[in-house]
């Protein structure tokens, strides 16, 4: 017999209106709960967070959360029945569930568009003020500026082009900081943006990289680029001048990178070094906190975060805010079917219609890319009870206290001059948000979260509230403040105050938790590939390609070239290299793989097995972006990574809440025929936080590297090489030739080939009529598949950005990159070598210290130069250059249809 439990027991109502009740825990089937005197039954397994009916609702009659609708019965529902909607039955179904589902949906997700009512409308008035003040601790800079919370040196790189440049510099200049105790850091800046000729995102990025600068939080900030770039320092600058940004008061550089790269890194240490003392000169003063703006995001939602954790920050804004600080709410499609409650309080009709024509603005972008604004809530947030996106923005929302007004509507990363309540335009994705927040002026950001989001932002610190005290308890080495507390009965006001308390310590200088563990990310709000719908339905019928070899020219004398080469036999396969992936599932559990893969390396795990290193692939997908094409391309390309044959064991690392998580990864190797049994998973959230499933994932690694033993070698010749050649700028003649010459001894060997769609290679003459059979020639694999078959291939790749074409030609299956550089060096691959090449006489003057080979004299021996270096590298009697001296990079396409969500 079912047990029978009152309803506080097992379930909240947000507010008395709503006809549907939270389970605050799992409950099975046949529970019956005492709701008002009446005796409900329920008649399916509910899961935490997800939703049951406490009252009867007809066929067409609205769902009620917040006593604001999320949904439309599509059957009569009675009380006790599991509310759930198609999108959240199809987001299970790639679950591990040991108890049954609801057979059919019984609410749809409709909603009556929201229509503001100008002739009716009233402005809201202003909170009264607080008479006295508070203080914290802070950084005092120019007016324009504020006061800052932290006293870094940011290393910026302008595009994503420099940002390996400064994630090494600032790797090298940490052991300086221990003289300098007023210096809370030297930190880089690296994003993926403006490295490409198009830019859609332009006046974004150029007012975002303008506000980091000025950012209070920052001491001095040196800004770097090539100056090749669709967005380099001359232009930064020029902005900031133009749009009065305070420049002057900040210490600051633009370096433009020119030359070997151990050059310039030298050159930045020096320019770093010169400005340690005057940073380390600025100290903290008491200042009012009227100088405090604070972040408001949501990132790892569930169902309790508009209850508990949401609310908290709206508490603590409207506080802030009455002793003459400010707020800003984000994340503009996380508050569709919200509109209500948002602009229930509004300081002018302006302000109300700007912030709907931000959301129509962003509906519209979506479209272009064949996605919907409303698709925005994660596998994670449907998993932990977030139906829809209605249902999500309902709780988002709350982050602004009912009888706190809007006050402001404002573009992403503009500034934010006055004291008040912001909304800023973004994407829900988390720290493409965060970015723009920290350009507006942000000195600190909240970050609430249900599943336990581990992020970080690097200049500014980070607070994480957490919605349950069971989700805290579980992360509590990861989490700052436990909003749970509330739903055990701590009244918002005394909750509020400790937070209130807790937030003014780490403005004034303790270290929030995130702070302590280490890592950081940024992610600026990517660029989108369509301006309009007039070839969306041409890319959405992409037809991709067979994976069938590409007829070649023959040269039987070449493909008998004697040279062998000594290779790992790993079990079917041979391979040049033996290495541990870690394969973050996630842009959020990025920073804290790369952290494990670190501490495995100091260990030195699997040395005796042959393991030459372990390897994190951090990146920035796999969550706030659009499903469909972008998602399937990101799920193939992560296989490719899966399957690579330099790969001896590999653990996949979710984040937890994320659309691509661990069960959404086993799903896709299912329908492409790859067997996951033999790789490993993680969960940092799930598993405990950063310390336990450090412990895990080391396990792990260490069991199955014991189990495995060390591999043997064996020779073999050219019909053994996978080997992808890519080329930057102009192909001369000469190289052409020989790099045709190449391609024809390796594949006529029965070795395979890869060229990039976007090479200029296959728009030399002198290659491709040395090459191909016939002068049309479509590509044969897509980007980032794995190819199947041996012979020449050509990728697709739909952008010209140098990295997303390397990081797609890679998990293709490519042992060994040759990379024909006519402009300049680029960034190199986290594990796939690169042997950088260059004919140009300008180029080996110039960048003689980061080539790999110089072909000059005699062209006819080029070829066998080539492969002699590369059997180097096979060999491990060389490595490349630039790989020795950290310019890698590694960033995934989102294809022409992908867009932030």
């Amino acid at each position: 017999m079912s047990a029978t439990f009152r309803f506080g027991e097992v379930g909240r109502l947000p507010l008395p209106g709503d006809n549907v009740a939270i389970a605050i825990r799992q409950l099975d089937a046949g529970t019956v709960i005492d709701y008002e005197d009446q005796l409900l039954t329920l008649d399916h397994t509910v899961m935490e967070g997800h939703r049951f009916a406490v009252k009867e609702i007809a066929p067409g009659e609205a769902l009620l959360s917040w006593e604001l609708p999320f949904g439309v019965a599509l059957q009569p529902i009675q009380p006790g029945s599991y509310v759930i909607n198609k999108a959240v039955l199809e987001a299970l179904s790639v679950r591990s569930l040991k108890f049954a589902l609801p057979a059919a949906p019984n609410f749809a997700d409709q909603l009556q568009p929201y229509v503001l009512d100008e002739a009716n409308f009233q402005p809201a008035p202003v909170m009264p003020a607080y008479e006295d003040t508070r203080t914290f601790m802070g950084y005092r800079r120019c007016p324009a500026r504020g006061v800052g919370t932290r006293n870094m040196i940011v290393l910026l790189g302008t595009t994503s082009r420099t940002g390996s440049y400064v994630k090494q510099l600032a790797a090298r200049l940490q052991g300086d900081l221990e003289s300098y105790p007023h210096v809370e850091g030297i930190v880089p800046a690296a994003h993926t943006e403006g490295g490409t000729e198009q830019l859609n995102n332009l006046d974004l990025l150029l007012r975002t990289l303008a506000g980091f600068i000025v950012n209070p939080n920052v001491g001095a900030v040196l800004i770097v680029d090539y100056g090749i770039e669709a967005v380099t320092n001359r232009m930064v600058e020029d902005y900031m001048r133009e749009h009065n940004y305070p420049i002057d008061d900040v210490i600051h550089r633009f370096l433009t990178v020119d030359g070997g790269f151990h050059d310039n890194l030298a050159a930045g240490e020096a320019i770093v070094r010169a400005w340690l003392q005057a940073v380390n000169a600025m100290e903290r003063t008491p200042e009012s906190i009227s100088h405090l703006k604070i972040g408001l995001q949501c990132g790892g939602s569930d169902a309790f975060s508009g209850i508990s954790a949401n609310p908290l920050l709206g508490w603590i804004s409207q506080e802030l805010i009455r002793y003459g600080g400010a707020a800003s709410l984000a994340e503009t499609d996380e508050l569709i079917g919200a509109e209500p409650y948002v602009l229930q309080k509004v300081r002018d009709v302006e302000t109300a219609r700007k912030f709907l024509q931000l959301v129509e603005r962003f509906k519209e972008r979506t479209s272009w890319h064949g996605a919907n604004a409303e698709g925005n809530p994660s596998g994670g947030n449907k998993y932990r009870g977030l139906y829809n996106i209605y249902l999500k923005s309902i709780g988002a929302a709350r982050k602004k206290d009912p009888v706190t007004r809007l006050d402001y509507a404002i573009e992403y990363g503009e500034l934010m001059p006055d004291s008040g309540y912001y909304f800023m335009d973004s994407p829900g994705n988390d720290l493409e948000s965060i970015a723009g927040q920290v350009a507006s002026g942000c000195n600190l950001i909240f970050f609430t979260t249900g599943n336990g989001s581990i992020t970080n932002f690097p200049f500014v610190p980070t607070i994480k509230v957490v919605t349950t005290t069971q989700r805290f308890q579980l992360l509590s080495n990861d989490m700052d403040i436990n909003a749970g507390q509330y739903l055990e009965g701590v009244s918002m006001d005394e909750l509020g105050k400790d937070a209130f308390e807790y937030f003014l310590q780490i403005a004034s200088g303790q270290l929030s938790v995130g702070e302590k563990a280490g890592h950081s990310q940024v992610q600026i709000w990517r660029n989108w590939q369509q301006t309009d719908a007039s070839r969306l339905e041409e890319l959405l019928h992409v037809v991709l390609p067979g994976g069938e070899p590409i007829p070649v020219q023959t040269d039987e004398a070449a493909a008998t070239n004697p040279i062998r080469f000594t290779f790992y036999r790993d079990r079917d396969h041979l391979a040049s290299d033996q290495i541990g992936l870690l394969l973050p599932t996630s842009l959020c559990a990025g920073q804290v793989a790369n952290m494990i893969a670190r501490r495995l390396n100091k260990q030195e795990l699997g040395r005796t097995e042959q393991l030459s290193r372990f390897v994190a692939l951090a990146h920035t997908e796999g969550c706030g972006n659009s499903a469909g094409q972008p998602e399937e391309l990101y799920a193939r390309t992560m296989i490719g990574y899966i399957t690579h044959p330099l790969v001896k064991t590999c653990l996949l690392l979710e984040h937890g809440c994320e659309k691509t998580h661990n069960d959404f990864m086993r799903h896709q190797m299912d329908e492409m025929g790859v067997d996951p049994s033999r790789l490993g998973f993680a969960s940092i959230q799930l598993d405990g936080g950063i310390d336990k499933v450090t412990q895990k994932v080391e396990a792990w690694f260490a069991a199955q590297l014991a189990a495995a033993g060390a591999a043997a070698k064996e020779t073999a010749g050219l019909e053994a090489l996978r080997i992808g050649i890519l080329s930057d700028g102009p192909v001369a003649d000469e190289a052409g030739e020989q790099l045709a010459v190449l391609t024809k001894m390796v594949v006529g060997a029965g070795g395979t080939v890869v060229v990039p769609e976007n090479s200029s290679l296959l728009a030399t003459p002198a290659y491709r009529g040395n090459v191909l059979t016939t002068s049309e020639c479509k590509p044969s694999i897509a980007y980032g598949e794995h190819a199947r078959q041996s012979g020449f291939h050509i990728m697709e790749t739909p952008t010209e950005h140098w990295v997303e074409t390397v990081t797609g030609l890679a998990a293709t299956g490519v042992e060994l990159m040759i990379a024909l550089v006519g402009c300049r060096p680029m960034q190199t691959h986290p594990f796939v070598p690169m042997l950088q090449v260059t004919s140009g006489l300008e180029m080996q003057q110039t960048y003689a210290g980061d080539m790999d080979l110089l072909l000059a004299g005699d062209s006819s021996v080029w070829t066998e130069q080539i492969l002699e270096k590369c059997k180097m590298v096979i060999e491990h009697n060389y490595t490349p250059r630039l790989y020795q001296q950290g310019n890698v990079d590694f960033q995934l396409t989102r294809g022409l249809l992908g867009v932030s969500l």
